[in-house]
């Protein structure tokens, strides 16, 4: 299973990255993950939105060619940054079709806690990819507990995970 991570902040070395990274190993670990990559889209602010950038049409082909997608982003005037829209924006619709795709906001307070709901999982529907599980929405002040947070939510969404891997499988 091919896992890629795909983080929507601006700054390098970020807290939604640290989270995007537990997300993935705890799927991969769920889903017998074999290969995984980040992307961190504030590498590429000075081309984010160039359509044309080799760099990012290559990443973009290794996003759609993945079995699971995590796609991470802070939370911003209650929903996903522009960066991670301008990257997601590359795609046609059902551009992602057949990806499993784990929508994950970071965020400084509950009040946006459904920002990833109603935000970013119609965004990844429209892009044709499978979301099977929760979002999960993790406020950054919790950093010390993120462990257990993300052990939480993979136990939770155990099933729905390897069902989405089984039938990834089965498609190939």
């Amino acid at each position: 299973m091919k896992i890629a991570i795909v983080v929507g902040n601006p700054a390098p070395a970020s807290r939604t990255r640290t989270l995007a990274e537990a997300v993935g190993a705890a799927v991969a670990a769920i889903v017998g993950g074999t290969e995984s990559q980040v992307i961190d889209l504030s590498a590429h602010l000075a081309t984010a939105f160039d359509p044309a950038d080799p760099a990012l049409t290559a990443l973009t082909r290794d996003v759609a060619a993945s079995d699971i997608v995590i796609v991470a982003s802070p939370t911003y005037k209650a929903a996903y940054t522009g960066l991670l829209k301008a990257f997601l924006d590359r795609y046609d619709t059902l551009g992602l079709a057949g990806v499993v795709a784990i929508p994950v906001m970071t965020g400084g307070s509950p009040a946006h806690s459904l920002a990833p709901d109603v935000t970013l999982r119609p965004l990844l529907v429209e892009l044709g990819a499978s979301v099977p599980t929760r979002s999960l929405y993790f406020i950054t002040s919790h950093l010390p507990e993120m462990a257990a947070r993300v052990q939480a939510w993979s136990d939770a969404n155990r099933t729905a995970l390897q069902g989405a891997a089984l039938a990834r499988q089965a498609a190939r």
